[in-house]
């Protein structure tokens, strides 16, 4: 079912954690932002809005890291219900698309929930004071092939945050499948 998040709340403070990588260690959240900022990405394996536009992720966080934005994609979804979404599977996916960034597991969505995580993707975009300055859509393609002219909106918030530490008043909503939250106990 697709789900699209509200639109960004300025100056909301990240929520920092630890979380474990795909790669054996942990990271905390708020030690991967960069001098220019930091991305916290709403992904999983199994979406097709996430397949879709994987490709396009890895590069746009290739592309800002020059510019000191940090980057980490964190997979909330119940994997006893998505397989797929597996911590095992995970590291499959991290590695077939070649990740240059921490790949995060939130197996107790403690984390999704305190960000108010909606989809996949969602994206947020802080500053270097990793107050909120973006939350929106990552290109004007959604699950089309971008073409040469398709504006980049994660990339060109990401840039603006990274040069005057304040994001895009206007921003389009992402659009993905909803989080797979478990079961309350």
């Amino acid at each position: 079912m697709a789900a699209t998040p509200p639109v960004c709340d300025f100056g909301w403070q990240a929520v920092d954690g630890i979380l474990p990588s795909v790669h054996g260690n942990e990271h905390q959240i708020s030690e991967l932002a960069g001098p220019g900022g930091l991305v916290v990405a709403f992904i999983c394996n199994h979406c097709p809005y996430v397949k879709a536009v994987i490709d396009r992720i890895v590069q746009d966080a290739r592309d800002l890291a020059p510019l000191g934005v940090g980057f980490v994609a964190i997979c909330s979804n119940d994997a006893e219900a998505y397989p797929d979404d597996s911590f095992a599977r995970m590291k499959e996916f991290a590695m077939q698309h070649g990740f240059p960034f921490p790949y995060l597991h939130d197996e107790d969505q403690s984390i999704a929930r305190a960000y108010g995580a909606a989809c996949t993707p969602d994206f947020f975009g802080f500053n270097a004071d990793l107050k909120l300055q973006y939350r929106g859509r990552l290109d004007a393609a959604r699950l089309d092939k971008p073409g040469p002219d398709t504006r980049r909106d994660l990339y060109e918030a990401m840039v603006m945050v990274a040069r005057t530490g304040e994001g895009p008043a206007e921003q389009v909503p992402s659009m993905g499948c909803s989080i797979k939250w478990k079961a309350a106990a």
